[in-house]
């Protein structure tokens, strides 16, 4: 457990921030491991069912995800002002949710997957396989969760470094699980689907072992958790904007994705190797905003708002640096990037053409998730999710469609960094007018 409310703001943000990006590249891997081995061992219409599949799943898990960002919230809180009676109940109602989801998520998953499949379009060739990929996958979601939800409590807590120990495991033991279930069983997808679900399974049952002997306040037992209902409505609370904001966001890519599916496999499979290039880019902006967020929650509970405007502007400077430095990267190297996951030439120069223009706006993508991450902290939740649906409902998949039909493959590409910039614009309007401070949840006397 780290407290984030003493020293240096920068420091320790960029502390608590570079176990997180380590851990979310091991994350990432499960998908670029996946992507690499299929493509080059099974073929693009294999690759295009993994990556088509993805939106589909965030769609499913995204407002899950966001309540347990609120509950998130409530420990660093909690966390901050020292009230350890209130974080074992958070933990104990946290993880009595996440099995109730678990088991709601995965059984609509499984009855309407392919349903859904053919409302975004995926292609004829395509579909057996995403559907076969999608039923093994989601019939293992519970162990995501868990995983998912020990990870996030520890981060409350200040601890980003036990949840990267545990994802390296889990990644290592996907890769072998990939190469042996592809290569030598022929399992196809079905041994993509079926090597992640073991591995963070595995990464799940050993992190609760580990930290019901060692950890004085994270412990998962069967007998005797008990749900707090005052706490509970106050994750739902902060957490449902967030949640409502995530499913937004899933199902705005199932729609870009049904944009892109229009224009056949190949194009598809170059936008689904691509999309795991960006999110890997994505990483450094995603994880500074989201360790600012805990950041910000400890110091609101320890009423030290002085410490966030400095924290802010730290994490400005270190995201910016690191996403120039990314987006150079990505810009010369864009080909050699594509031609990791498939020999196809069109595969390559599709995706090699969507990674230069999407790249070159990085640095609005950081802003907007830096600002936004200050308000979550704060537990404002609401206003982000509104920005969220402007930037991407009223403008990038209606500029998506517009620019698709008239200039082709390529006006979609432009139609991101087109929502970023109002994303970005409306979240630095919104933190400036400082209405994000009143959200917190715990409260001080002035």
């Amino acid at each position: 457990m780290k407290d984030l409310t003493k020293g240096s703001e920068g420091k320790l943000i960029f502390q608590f921030a570079t176990p997180m990006i380590l851990g979310n590249i091991f994350q990432l891997l499960y998908n670029i491991v996946d992507s690499i081995i299929v493509g080059n061992y099974i073929g693009k219409e294999a690759l295009a069912a993994v990556g088509v599949s993805f939106p589909f799943i965030f769609a499913l898990i995204s407002f899950v995800v966001g309540i347990s960002a609120g509950f998130t919230i409530i420990i660093s809180q909690y966390f901050g002002a020292k009230d350890i009676d209130k974080i074992l109940k958070t933990v104990d109602t946290m993880y009595i949710f996440l099995f109730f989801a678990s088991i709601i998520v995965s059984s609509i998953g499984l009855i309407f997957t392919e349903k859904i499949l053919l409302l975004m379009q995926v292609p004829v060739e395509v579909l057996p396989m995403a559907v076969d990929y999608l039923k093994i996958y989601l019939g293992g979601i519970i162990v995501f969760f868990g995983f998912f939800g020990t990870s996030a409590i520890l981060r409350g807590l200040g601890d980003s470094k036990t949840p990267l120990y545990f994802m390296v495991i889990s990644t290592i033991t996907n890769i072998i699980l990939d190469i042996t279930l592809i290569t030598y069983f022929n399992m196809g997808v079905q041994g993509v689907a079926l090597a992640t679900i073991i591995s963070q399974g595995g990464a799940f049952i050993t992190a609760i072992l580990y930290l019901n002997k060692t950890h004085s306040i994270v412990r998962l037992t069967t007998w005797n958790l008990t749900f707090n209902k005052a706490i509970f409505q106050k994750s739902l609370k902060i957490g449902i904007p967030s949640g409502i904001q995530n499913t937004i966001v899933s199902v705005g890519m199932m729609a870009l994705f049904g944009i892109v599916n229009t224009f056949g496999a190949t194009t598809a499979a170059a936008y689904s190797v691509a999309l795991r290039i960006d999110s890997l880019a994505s990483l450094p902006a995603m994880n500074f905003s989201a360790a600012l967020s805990t950041f910000v929650g400890q110091n609101i509970g320890a009423n030290k708002i002085d410490r966030v405007k400095k924290g802010l502007v730290s994490t400005l400077l270190m995201t910016s640096t690191i996403v120039i430095i990314v987006m150079i990267a990505v810009i010369a190297f864009n080909q050699q990037l594509m031609s990791l996951f498939t020999n196809d030439a069109e595969v390559i120069s599709i995706g090699a053409e969507y990674l230069i223009i999407i790249s070159s706006f990085y640095l609005l993508f950081s802003t907007m998730f830096i600002f936004t991450g200050v308000m979550r902290g704060a537990g404002d939740t609401l206003m982000p999710m509104f920005f969220t649906l402007f930037a991407l409902w009223f403008v990038r998949i209606p500029v998506a469609l517009f620019l698709s039909k008239s200039i082709g493959v390529t006006g979609i590409w432009w139609a991101t960094p087109t929502g970023w910039f109002f994303g970005m614009a409306t979240s630095i309007i919104y933190y400036f007018t400082g209405r994000w401070k009143n959200k917190s949840v715990v409260k001080h006397t002035k």
